[in-house]
């Protein structure tokens, strides 16, 4: 099994011309996930000050402009690398990146709403988070069944191969449940059958992911429990598992906000409200327990020789899930306890995005990022 996204290069020669872009895999949508949401849910936390509000709005910009490049990049490695795109889908090691793209394209939109107005305007900045919500909700579900199918199907899959990089595809539809909510006010005040819908949808989104999640997760625990950690390389995908956790806790609040707008009969808005609180708290209770796995996983790598790679974008957007997710929980039970996990990760966030950014602008400069990987 090849590992495009985690194992580091044979050489570190720079690419030329076209060549530069044939290495370019879905992974690399990782980073605009992870700096999305490094802008997104540091507006998002309580009390955030109009200063740090505006550190938060030039990174959300700054992922947009990523975004738009990694497009650009993916788009000219389908046209002239075609061969090599359709070896990324048949590898099981690459294709879960794939759920990457729809992730990358519903952080941005949620950032559009929550940020962009002050960029852009009100009118362009609802425009921009419909067009990236509808995109990333519709390939998000694609991706979901496809993938998996290829999994099923296509991939050579060995008893010792479970991984955490199994979740990226199936926790798209999780983050479509989770920015879609806050659509709901922008439609229609009298189109109440397509507000309801609209959550209604996502909520049934939120399932798909947590019932999928909920398949996978116990194959990844009974995989290290026997036979053991990760390969060094590979080990920061741990923290790829506190993605469903804590975007599923985002999503159950986000859902529960906007359905007062959504005008549903009030038991089931209740019902939702209280949810958000009763699933939420033992779920990120349960995120709290993997990260301290992750990070003792991660340590012990680091003491076995880990350098820098692209899996190391996984400190970033799952942790930014789970400080959002705290940020829900805070809003719904305010309770101080969770402003400040929310705070405390936040931080970890942070310093996860600093690592993984800096590491990637050198890789990228020196040719190591675009060079052929080498196989793990």
């Amino acid at each position: 099994m090849t590992a495009l996204s985690t194992a580091p290069p044979r050489t570190a020669s720079r690419p030329a011309g076209a060549a530069l872009l044939r290495y370019v895999g879905p992974n690399w949508y990782a980073a605009v996930m992870g700096t999305a949401i490094t802008g997104n849910a540091g507006a998002a936390l309580p009390g955030c000050p109009a200063w740090a509000r505006d550190v938060c709005t030039g990174v959300w910009g700054l992922a947009a402009v990523l975004l738009g490049a990694v497009l650009a990049a993916r788009a000219g490695h389908w046209a002239r690398h075609g061969d090599q795109a359709r070896r990324h889908l048949l590898d099981p090691a690459v294709a879960p990146f794939y759920g990457c793209l729809p992730m990358a394209l519903l952080a941005v939109g949620s950032g559009a709403l929550a940020l962009g107005p002050r960029v852009v305007g009100e009118r362009a900045a609802v425009a921009a988070a419909v067009v990236l919500w509808a995109a990333g909700a519709a390939s998000g579900l694609v991706v979901a069944a496809a993938v998996p199918y290829l999994m099923m199907a296509r991939h050579p899959i060995g008893d010792a191969d479970a991984s955490p990089v199994w979740l990226l595809p199936v926790v798209a539809p999780m983050v479509a449940a989770s920015t879609g909510p806050a659509l709901v006010p922008h439609l229609a005040a009298g189109n109440a059958q397509g507000r309801a819908a609209l959550l209604l949808g996502c909520l049934a989104m939120f399932g798909v992911s947590l019932l999928a999640t909920l398949a996978i997760l116990p194959l990844v625990w009974g995989r290290l429990l026997r036979h053991g950690p990760l390969p060094v390389a590979v080990t920061p995908a741990l923290f790829l598992v506190l993605g469903p956790l804590g975007q599923s806790t985002t999503a159950a609040g986000t859902i529960a906000d906007a359905a007062p707008a959504a005008s549903l009969p009030s038991p089931y808005a209740a019902a939702l409200d209280g949810f958000a609180v009763l699933y939420g708290v033992p779920v990120i209770g349960f995120a709290l327990l993997w990260l301290a796995l992750a990070e003792a996983m991660v340590l012990r790598a680091f003491r076995a020789g880990l350098r820098f790679s692209m899996t190391w974008w996984a400190f970033t957007f799952p942790v930014g899930t789970c400080a959002t997710g705290a940020t829900s929980l805070a809003r719904h039970t305010h309770l101080h306890a969770l402003t400040w996990l929310a705070v405390g990760l936040y931080a970890l966030l942070v310093a996860g995005w600093l690592a993984a950014a800096s590491g990637t602008v050198r890789g990228t400069l020196a040719g190591r990022l675009l060079a052929p990987p080498r196989a793990a």
